[in-house]
């Protein structure tokens, strides 16, 4: 007797493992989501649009605070970094000439 109520209590564990393994790897609501493709279609739809528009921003925010240091370092009007910025603007001058 004392033999089985360990092995059922030894089972129970077991069981109590696998399902908070199985919970916390979300593993349920993807086999769910597998049979569903029209979900699954849709959120990769959205995912997409999220992380172009993250992109985006991310990018426009970057690039404009990128050109604001630029400009702070022009208007300190360091002799060395203010020539190279110089001749940069004068060799896009002349490609856009031609």
């Amino acid at each position: 007797m004392f033999v089985r109520k360990e092995k059922y209590n030894l089972l129970t564990k077991s069981i109590d493992k696998l399902t908070y393994s199985l919970n916390k790897s979300r593993f349920i609501e993807l086999s769910e989501l597998l049979g569903n493709w029209k979900e699954i279609i849709l959120k990769n739809f959205f995912s997409g649009i999220f992380k172009g528009v993250g992109i985006g921003i991310g990018f426009t925010i970057i690039t404009a605070v990128l050109l604001y240091i630029l400009q702070r370092i022009v208007k300190l009007n360091i002799p060395i970094i203010g020539q190279y910025i110089s001749d940069i603007v004068e060799i896009v001058e002349t490609y856009q000439k031609k």
